[in-house]
């Protein structure tokens, strides 16, 4: 399936599975443009990470970060618990604030050193390191269940 009308090179979009109950259309028509995830994202002034701890406890935070050329850039102390479990286990789910409007991803965060160029672009984390994630699968929907969207990233 190729992007809906409108959209530049980008995941691949398709519906996401639910249940037949909850009555998500087959056809593409009505997904969303991956346009509406960059622009939530790039706009979010905080995104809320899921991790795994050690015995497969669930752990979720907040944090600020910084959408930039489809990836999330957020930093924090190695000693917290949501650092600890991505050193451990990079498999990580973001999702922002809203209930109605909602935008999930998942993926895996690494940290990474940025090189001069985008560390310009990350100013506040020039000298330090900062959890790249990466999404493999995201979800969106504004008007579930008529624009219920999945993009994965190839």
């Amino acid at each position: 399936m190729t992007n809906p009308p409108g959209a530049v090179n980008g995941p691949t979009p398709s519906r996401p599975w639910f249940p037949p109950e909850y009555g998500v259309s087959a056809t593409a028509k009505g997904l969303l443009p991956w346009s509406h995830v960059a622009d939530r994202m790039t706009k979010a002034l905080h995104y809320w990470i899921a991790t795994t701890g050690p015995h497969g406890e669930p752990h979720g935070t907040p944090v600020d970060g910084l959408w930039l050329d489809d990836k999330l850039y957020f930093g924090g102390s190695a000693r917290t618990r949501r650092q600890r479990n991505i050193a451990a286990n990079p498999s990580v789910c973001v999702h922002l604030e809203s209930g109605s409007d909602v935008v999930i991803l998942h993926g895996a965060a690494r940290p990474e050193r940025p090189d001069p160029a985008l560390a310009t672009r990350l100013a506040e984390y020039e000298k330090t390191d900062v959890h790249v994630f990466r999404p493999r699968v995201v979800f969106a929907w504004t008007s579930l269940p008529k624009d219920a969207t999945r993009w994965e990233f190839r």
